[in-house]
């Protein structure tokens, strides 16, 4: 027989192949589905069972049964029909969980939960505000309501519906508004539009202004205004990260993941500039993701981070199975359910919830059903439910009867011996009683649900026996089971007996506070009915002083928590204790607990915060506090004492103001612990919180007969940020009804202290840990708590945290002048712990250049404190500066170093070589400075290295010099005749690498730019030629030429005299920025690298300007460069019959 199923969570039908027997049980051919309608309309909600008729088919509501009436009522193939929807509020409303249940002869079924919603849409929770941005910057406006279904945001400008995208306005599904590079024309007034099914609102109304923008505008670093935030988001649905970011040159923006796992690009799309939406969102999308905005074309960037959270609808991954077990055999049904949070299971039996009775336990994934009874014949369903759904399997329990087995034990007794012992006597079974073999006697508390019960076994030789491990004036009810060869015999009749009251086990613990300088309040929790052993009827409390031994006692009655002690000594230490007492006499009394008596002051200190202890596990405990309003201003933070009674307290806990529960672990099981805690001002420590707790007993195997749990598996840990880790982990293949605790342990590698340990709690399956330190690695281990038992540790995982970007300048900055136009700068990390530096940006420029906001730059690896200043000038005063920085951002400039440069011919051995700005700079008599043995050798290698650079070079510059000469009939004539031949040095910068462009000058260059439709030949002088396909960015410009042969041309006129030595690149690669520090590959900045008085010939007037100038734009190039070995190259290209030669230097 096929039966084909619908699965609510898939588009396509499940076939069930069902033997005869199981399609005459029953099952579900239509199920009810969650449904959004409007008020007044109607609805149907199916539900279609099969089975062996007649079928009776219920429906409930929010788990009650739904009466019928002439506005909703069944149909005949068992669906709900409700004829107009009601929204009132209370019960009268017909939104909520609707369920059917299905039942024949062999038993009922339960269909999944299904949500009926009226569709609604409320008030806007955040509204556009006003907001003022210059011209050319950025504007944003948000708005946000709440609606169902959702609803579908939408802009107006001067009330005219704005389009969802244009070339500089992005709409962003989730009600933001981004407007980049904004114009005149943008001021006005904006609204949001809010529609779905159920109506439309508009929000208020926001007013854009516009200001003029400062001329010429500033570099500025990027900066996000706008970040991604941490959300969650449903299986299939879409999640959107926004990234909104200004700087000058406007920043580009990337997104990456922080586990360098690569982002779907099939489901991924950017809207705007850089908004990050990712549809029909799967659990493999889960992660971290990084937004990235850098300056472009160089290494200037910020970062900023959000973690997306996937929750998924439960699903099974293992089912029940239908099983046949004869009468007082044991059923186990096993049920395994995944998803996002992790789903709750639920044991159903005909449709009702089942609770464990000591007969029936659930646990560890699995319902076992012990002593099985005939009315255990039933169905059983497994239910799976969390936030995002249901979804439940069913089995079948199939009870076999057999004639040949024992009656029942009879006339079962049961009498009271004392506070935890009762004699049980029986008489053997009316049939078959010479074939039984042996008893067993099961008894467990008659008091609550999910009570534990317990079994013991006895000879055939008796029918008398006494348990003596049962609690003091607890209710426990008893039967016996009779066992022969052929099985077990029904269960004996039920019967109830208490045990008798004893003194109680404990005393209180004792929660101590003052609230004045003479007074403590005392207060205690009742005892539980464990330690108490009995009804309290009275508490004996005594103190004395510290300094004294005459004590003084007072007697309360037993229904009292608390009392206080007035006309006491001011800043006094005063010792408490206390003693519990039932009807059979006094218990064993607490320890005696410190406590002193604030001063006698009139200073305004905080009061004692109200305390409060919870032992999480044996372990564990947790602290928490609240401070009354009127006592928690000025408050500058706590300080928590803790230390085992009996022994030293130990120095106190730093915490913030703003903190109000700490965790205190790995304490020792079965201690009592003394916690003091205070808060404090500017004034001085307030009135301080005292109280005793003792920790639960780690139950062990041998304790409960039980094994532990096991730990938490597939742990895995992701950065959340330099502070931050994710961890999330999954529940071992078990479940119960009790809830599970984690415990998470967390600590730097190779920790030594282990009071520095973190221990945290939650109850999650995840959990975000703060407060970490940066670039520092941790590792991380978990264990669950269940029923006061811990399971072990689980496999340590290791994780790292992202370094943060530098708060301080490196250190000890010096330069030293070791040539006549080369100095050595050299510097220290930062002096701030755990940095990670990936490299070092240093700045130097002349007194002059620094006037015109002109620096040369030089970058250098993390691993390097050192660079080499070159080609410095005679007679200058130089100024330098250095920065660190690393994947997360830039740090700030050290303060600047000056360094002056001596006459030509000076010999450096009369001229002090000196750095103003280092206070650690040695300069001896002789005007040296005394380098240790290891830095003069790599300078004497520098410096040789360098001078063989110098030679091979300008062996190469002589051999171009001679074959430029014999093309000199093509070169253009000077006005004294001699050929000349221009080449000019552009410092240009691209991602990877430093281009030096040179361009040689002809009469009439002309080259078309951008090339987009020519593919041409690059030749390279060392690897031979480079094709450059459609599309290519070259090195290019234009030029008319002017009738004037004196007339400079405009590269003279862009890039300054042949001879202006300030404006060429030196070999360290060095490049033209603003005084902010930091380089732009803006073109307005390369366009005045070199501009100065010098830059323009005198005799250039306006009417002689060149008519066509173009910018200068970077070279990309492509494929043969990331096989590069050399860290040179030059090439040659040959466009329109010009040559443009270009060098590329890697770095």
């Amino acid at each position: 027989i096929l039966a084909i199923v619908r699965d609510p969570y898939l588009p396509v039908f499940n076939v069930i192949n069902l033997t005869p027997q199981e399609s005459n049980e029953l099952f579900f051919i239509k199920e009810p589905h969650d449904v959004t309608v409007m008020r007044k309309d109607a609805v149907i909600l199916d539900c279609q069972a099969h089975g062996e008729a007649p079928i009776d088919v219920r429906w409930l509501k929010n788990g009650i049964k739904l009466v019928e009436s002439e506005r909703i009522y069944l149909l005949t193939n068992g669906s709900l029909y409700i004829s107009e929807v009601e929204s009132r509020r209370g019960d009268k409303s017909d939104e909520g969980f609707y369920q059917c249940l299905a039942q024949n002869k062999y038993g009922a079924i339960l269909s999944q939960k299904a949500r009926l919603t009226i569709a609604s849409i409320s008030s806007f929770t955040i509204q556009p505000t006003s907001i003022v941005v210059t011209e050319g910057s950025v504007a944003r406006f948000s708005c946000k309501i709440t609606a169902h279904p959702p609803p579908i945001i939408t802009w107006e400008f001067n009330r005219v519906t704005l389009p969802l995208a244009t070339e500089r306005i992005t709409v962003l599904p989730s009600g933001v508004l981004q407007i980049h590079g904004v114009q005149q024309a943008h001021a006005g007034n904006y609204r949001c539009t809010a529609t779905n099914i159920a109506s439309r609102r508009r929000s208020a109304e926001a007013t854009l202004t516009v200001t003029p923008a400062l001329h010429p505008k500033l570099p500025q670093r990027p900066h996000i205004i706008a970040g991604p935030q941490n959300m969650t988001v449903s299986l299939h649905q879409s999640a959107i990260l926004e990234c909104m970011a200004t700087g000058n040159p406007r920043p580009l923006i990337s997104w990456s993941r922080a586990d360098s796992k690569s982002i779907d690009v099939y489901n991924t799309k950017v809207l705007g500039n850089g908004n990050l939406m990712i549809s029909d969102i799967k659990p493999q999308h889960g992660g971290v993701y990084m937004c990235r905005a850098t300056t472009p074309g160089t290494r200037n960037y910020t970062v900023a981070a959000a973690n997306i959270t996937v929750l998924a609808p439960p699903s099974l991954v293992e089912w029940p199975e239908s099983l046949t077990r004869p009468r007082a055999g044991t059923a186990r049904f096993v049920c395994q359910a995944e998803g996002v949070p992790t789903p709750q299971i639920t044991w159903l039996k005909n449709g009702e919830k089942i609770h464990s009775n000591g007969r029936i336990k659930m646990y560890n994934s699995k319902l076992i059903i012990n002593q099985i009874i005939p009315e255990d014949d039933a169905i059983y369903q497994c239910q799976a439910e969390n936030e995002q759904g249901s979804v439940l399997s069913m089995a079948r329990l199939i009870v076999v009867m057999s004639e040949d087995r024992p009656s029942a034990p009879r006339n079962i007794r049961a009498d009271t011996v004392s506070s935890s012992a009762i004699l049980l006597a029986w008489e053997r079974p009316l049939y078959n009683s010479d074939k039984v073999i042996a008893y067993s006697v099961h008894y467990m508390k008659a008091e609550g649900l999910n009570n534990e019960e317990y079994q013991v076994v006895i000879g055939n030789d008796t029918t008398r026996y006494i348990i003596d491990d049962l609690e003091p004036a607890r209710n426990y009810t008893f039967y016996i089971v009779a066992y022969m060869p052929m099985g077990a015999s029904r269960m004996s009749d039920h019967v109830f007996q208490h045990t008798l009251e004893d003194v109680p086990l404990r005393a209180p613990e004792l929660s101590l506070t003052s609230r004045s300088p003479t007074d403590i309040h005392v207060s205690w929790q009742p005892l539980p009915d464990k330690l108490s052993r009995g009804r309290v009827t009275a508490y004996r409390l005594s103190y004395r002083t510290s300094t004294e031994h005459a004590v003084t006692q007072m007697e309360l009655p037993g229904e009292r928590t608390q009392h206080l002690l007035e006309n006491l000594q001011p800043d006094t230490i005063y010792l408490l204790r206390i003693v519990a007492a039932t009807s059979v006499g006094w218990g064993e009394q607490s320890a005696w607990t410190s406590h002193r008596t604030p001063k006698a002051s009139s200073a305004q200190v905080p009061l004692a915060p109200e305390l409060h202890l919870e032992p999480l596990n044996c372990t564990t405990l947790l602290v928490r506090w609240q401070l009354a309003p009127r006592n928690s201003a000025g408050i500058q933070g706590y300080r928590l004492f803790y230390h085992e009674e009996s022994q030293p307290e130990s120095s106190p806990i730093q915490l913030r103001a703003s903190d109000n529960r700490h965790t205190i672990g790995g304490l020792d099981p079965r201690k009592k612990y003394h916690v003091k805690l205070l808060a404090y001002n500017f004034i001085g420590d307030g009135y301080q919180a005292d109280q005793t707790i003792s920790t639960p007993g780690c139950v062990s195997v041998r304790d409960r007969l039980v094994p532990p749990p096991p730990p938490p598996h597939h742990v895995y840990a992701e950065t959340n940020s330099s502070t931050a880790v994710f961890l999330h982990w999954g529940r071992p293949a078990f479940t119960s009804s009790h809830t599970v605790n984690y415990t998470i342990r967390c600590n730097p590698v190779g920790l030594q202290n282990a009071s520095l340990v973190l221990y945290l709690q939650t109850g999650e399956q995840s959990l975000l840990v703060r407060d970490l330190e940066p670039n520092t690695k941790y590792e991380f281990a978990i264990r669950l708590h269940i029923d006061q038992l811990s399971s072990p540790w689980s496999p340590v995982v290791y994780q790292s945290t992202f370094p943060e970007a530098p708060t301080l300048p490196p250190s000890n900055v010096k330069v030293t002048l070791i040539e006549e136009d080369t100095a050595l700068v050299s510097w220290k990390l930062p002096d701030e712990p755990n940095i990670a530096v990936t490299h070092y940006t240093i700045l130097y420029a002349s007194r002059k250049a620094w006037i015109a906001g002109e620096w040369q730059m030089l970058q250098r690896e993390g691993s390097i404190t050192m660079a080499l200043l070159e080609n410095l000038k005679p007679q200058q005063v130089y100024l330098v500066k250095v920065s660190a920085s690393n994947e997360m951002g830039d740090g700030p400039f050290s303060h600047t170093v000056e360094l002056a440069v001596p006459p030509e011919g000076l010999s450096s051995g009369h001229v002090p070589r000196l750095s103003h700005g280092s206070p650690h700079t040695s300069v001896f008599s002789d005007g040296f400075y005394h380098l240790d043995q290891k830095s003069m050798t790599g300078i004497i290698v520098g410096v040789c290295i360098a001078l063989i650079c110098i030679i091979i070079c300008a062996f190469i510059i002589v051999c171009r010099g001679k074959n430029s000469t014999s093309g000199a009939t093509a070169h253009h004539l000077g006005p004294d005749g001699q050929a000349e031949n221009m080449e000019v040095m552009v410092p240009m910068m691209t991602e990877d690498h430093f281009i030096d462009a040179k361009v040689l000058g002809r009469r009439r260059p002309y080259i078309t730019c951008p090339m987009k439709d020519t593919s041409f030949q690059v030749q390279s002088s060392r690897h031979g030629d480079a094709s450059f396909k459609p599309g290519t960015t070259m090195l290019c410009y234009e030029e008319e030429l002017s009738t004037d042969p004196h007339q400079p041309t405009t590269l003279q006129v862009l890039l300054g005299p042949h001879g202006d030595t300030e404006g060429s690149s030196n070999s360290e690669g060095s490049h033209a920025t603003g005084d902010s520090g930091r380089y732009s590959h803006d073109e307005t900045e390369m366009t005045n690298l070199s501009s100065g008085p010098s830059s323009r010939p005198s005799s250039l007037s306006t009417e002689d300007k060149p008519s066509c100038l173009h910018r200068l734009s970077s070279i990309v190039l492509t494929d043969s460069e990331q096989e590069a070995s050399d860290s040179l190259w030059r090439y040659q290209a040959q466009v329109g019959g010009h040559r443009i030669s270009f060098t590329v230097f890697f770095q």
